[in-house]
């Protein structure tokens, strides 16, 4: 199966995960929209709308660079009907675009919260609500949410309560949808990665190119995405993933392309649950799958 000829909404789309998905749905022969806030150049990120894509059209894909503010009700709508007005019609949501701050409460200011609640939880369920009708005269259509697993602990909450909260808030998301969304064929589904990736929220907040060096690249989470948009619809659903969980039972096995410097060891992504056995022979930090059970190294 391919995505050529489909088209992708991809919120954050002009970095990171976002553009990797992009980029791996372009080389298909898809159609993209570059959904993002990003026009000019940031000093401290990398990418821009039109610079992302250029390198979906030069990948094989169609592109259409969309300025996008997920908090503004107006600019989502009308994203989308760009979207839909230029190729159309759309097929797959991704609702990736992001806010993170990993701070205590204590530490934490309301214009951060506010801002990690709008994008993440509020954003997410406003692009996933006006989706719906175009979604719906797809043929396989396909939200998918780049979230975790519902594994509510309270050693993910007590470091970052306010991230927790906002992040956890798009795979409620993702649990109401599916239910909802069942009987019209829309699959809803989140995805998230057993390590860190290497983007941009890595090297600026979460620990620096020492953590890039432990971290795995932005495609494997776009080879499991893509695969996950290739399944039925009607059948696949309500499904919380792991990347490279899910890529080993789809029959990958080699994950070591993946790392960005295969002599340093896998450091673990938050809000992975215990239960979570990696593919055979993956080392993350300190624990290694041996006959399917989770042992530490």
């Amino acid at each position: 199966m391919s995505l050529k000829g489909k088209t992708l909404f991809i919120t954050g789309a002009s970095r990171g995960i976002g553009l990797a998905i992009a980029l791996r749905a372009a080389r298909d022969g898809a159609n993209v929209a570059v959904a993002a806030k990003t026009e000019s150049p940031h000093p401290k990120l990398p990418g821009t709308i039109y610079s992302a894509a250029e390198e979906i059209e030069k990948a094989g894909g169609r592109a259409l660079p969309v300025v996008l503010d997920v908090r503004e009700e107006q600019s989502v709508r009308d994203g989308l009907a760009r979207t839909a007005a230029a190729f159309g019609g759309i097929d797959i949501v991704v609702n990736n675009a992001s806010a993170i701050q990993v701070t205590p409460v204590i530490e934490t200011d309301m214009k951060r919260y506010d801002l990690m609640h709008a994008v993440n939880a509020r954003g997410t369920f406003m692009v996933s609500k006006y989706a719906i009708p175009y979604l719906e005269k797809a043929a396989n259509p396909h939200i998918l949410m780049n979230s975790p697993p519902l594994d509510m602990k309270e050693k993910w909450f007590a470091p970052h309560t306010a991230y927790s909260m906002a992040k956890f808030g798009m795979s409620l998301v993702a649990l109401g949808l599916a239910g909802e969304l069942r009987s019209r064929g829309i699959a809803v589904n989140a995805l998230w990665p057993r390590t860190t990736i290497a983007t941009s929220a890595i090297r600026n907040l979460l620990g620096g190119d020492e953590t890039m060096k432990m971290s795995r690249s932005p495609e494997i989470m776009a080879d499991a995405a893509c695969l996950i948009f290739q399944k039925p619809a009607a059948a696949f659903t309500g499904h919380f993933l792991i990347d490279d969980s899910f890529l080993a039972s789809e029959g990958v096995s080699d994950f070591d392309r993946y790392r960005i410097d295969p002599s340093q060891p896998l450091a673990p992504c938050f809000f992975v649950p215990d239960d979570s056995v990696p593919p055979k022979g993956v080392v993350v930090e300190g624990k290694r799958n041996i006959g399917g059970r989770q042992l530490p190294a």
